[in-house]
């Protein structure tokens, strides 16, 4: 619907919002059982935020990132899975995600911006007869006036990439980061161009893998060039959980990543800074300077801050949702995804009975349904979609049917004791972090 044309509600389309991994695996699931289907994607071409990290390798391979029912769709083009290695996500995209974005064609519109998801004639107050209008999505296009479509269920794969989460300690932006942003980055840096890191002191900030994946890069360098040097700042006061679960880890690449880094920072190659939790930044020089709570300080040239994302709720304000108070996720799985208390042992997979919200038809799905948890991978999310469309579809049986088996970690994936000094609470802590949040040491 455009222009006010009410439409009847049984022939409206579902809005995907997305053209990532997720989003196009529910548009592919979608055209399959000949669902009427809109993706609606900000970026100017498919998997954009993907593109953003292109550069960097995933370390969950081929099989485990690619769709059953991508795959399916694509089959009549002539296209051929890849089955061994590990791509990085230009090749993720041009091997698998590029051509089902062709294959879905005139489906997906790109330069679309999501502002805001409501029902038709009702705010978030009104009850009367909610659930029998249609869902109203607010699009703002590149190019041109904002449009609204009518949808008969709204799925959003938007992900989390548009809101990395801050330096400071507390949540919030440090006192002065703001002021400060041009010289921070927060995604992983294309280490290609050495030109901005060799001969400079670079800080890193963060305990996941996307972290990790930035120390290696440049540990490398400094084993050139002595003159290149790097810190690892960490909020935590001990190191044990930032190394992962090396040998033990069901998906080697991502173990093999903090086995390394472990070599480096005993190799003298890093300076790992423990319990340093920014609370200001200040430019001195048009160099950062990193304070932390304890007046610690840290000068850098650089500063790559890669503490993780968080969900874009905004353009959901009139939506009744109902997501954990911790995490920012629907409340159903908030248990199984909190890195605080999720231990010894693989998330579980999710569907659509999970993901259900007070308002009927809407899902959230991908990273975005974990809210702030960094454990999710792109086999989770493609198990949620499938279960999704099942039951747009009426086909309860298949929405309640599980399909999906994880990689076990092997180790703990819990936070551990954030001031303890001690480990966490395995023999090998882990803290299964998700880098680009699909699966990848981005």
């Amino acid at each position: 619907m455009c222009g006010g044309v009410v439409v009847g509600r049984n022939a409206l389309p579902v809005v995907v919002i997305g053209a990532g991994p997720q989003g196009l695996a529910a548009a592919a699931h979608l055209a399959e059982r000949a669902s009427p289907v809109v993706v609606l994607e900000a970026g100017d071409g498919p998997a954009a935020a993907v593109a953003d990290w292109g550069h960097v390798r995933l370390f969950s391979g081929w099989p485990e990132l690619i769709d059953a029912a991508g795959a399916r769709v694509l089959a009549p083009t002539g296209w051929t899975a890849p089955t061994t290695g590990y791509p990085t996500g230009a090749q993720w995209i041009s091997g698998y995600l590029a051509p089902l974005a062709a294959a879905l064609g005139e489906r997906i519109r790109y330069g679309a911006r999501v502002v805001g998801v409501s029902r038709l004639g009702r705010d978030r107050l009104v009850d009367a007869g909610r659930g029998e209008q249609p869902f109203t999505v607010h699009v703002q296009p590149a190019e041109g006036e904002e449009y609204r479509l009518q949808a008969r269920a709204v799925i959003d794969a938007s992900g989390t990439w548009s809101t990395p989460n801050p330096a400071g300690a507390d949540g919030l932006p440090a006192l002065g980061e703001r002021a400060a942003a041009d010289l921070l980055s927060y995604r992983i840096p294309d280490f290609r161009d050495r030109g901005g890191f060799e001969g400079k002191h670079t800080v890193v900030v963060g305990s996941g893998h996307s972290a990790i994946t930035a120390v290696l890069a440049l540990a490398r360098m400094a084993r050139r060039d002595p003159s290149t040097t790097v810190t690892w700042a960490l909020r935590r006061a001990t190191a044990g959980n930032a190394f992962g679960g090396g040998g033990a880890d069901e998906l080697p690449a991502r173990g093999a990543l903090g086995v390394t880094a472990r070599e480096f920072v005993d190799a003298g190659l890093v300076s790992l800074v423990t319990g340093f939790r920014v609370e200001r930044v200040v430019r001195e020089h048009d160099r950062p300077v990193l304070i932390a709570e304890d007046g610690r300080m840290l000068t850098a040239d650089r500063v790559v801050v890669l503490t993780g994302f968080r969900p874009d709720l905004s353009f959901l304000s009139e939506l009744r949702l109902e997501l954990d108070p911790t995490l920012q996720a629907p409340v159903r799985i908030a248990a199984e995804v909190d890195p605080n208390v999720h231990s010894c042992g693989s998330v579980a997979a999710t569907g659509a009975a999970d993901l259900a919200q007070p308002e009927p038809g809407f899902y959230l799905v991908g990273a975005k349904s974990y809210g702030r948890a960094p454990t999710f991978l792109a086999l989770t999310g493609y198990e949620q979609v499938r279960s999704v469309v099942a039951e747009l579809a009426g086909d309860h049986e298949a929405a309640r049917r599980r399909e999906l088996v994880l990689p076990d970690t092997g180790v703990c994936g819990g936070a551990g004791a954030f001031d303890a000094a001690g480990g966490s609470c395995c023999a090998l802590p882990s803290q299964v972090l998700q880098i680009g949040r699909a699966a990848a040491s981005v």
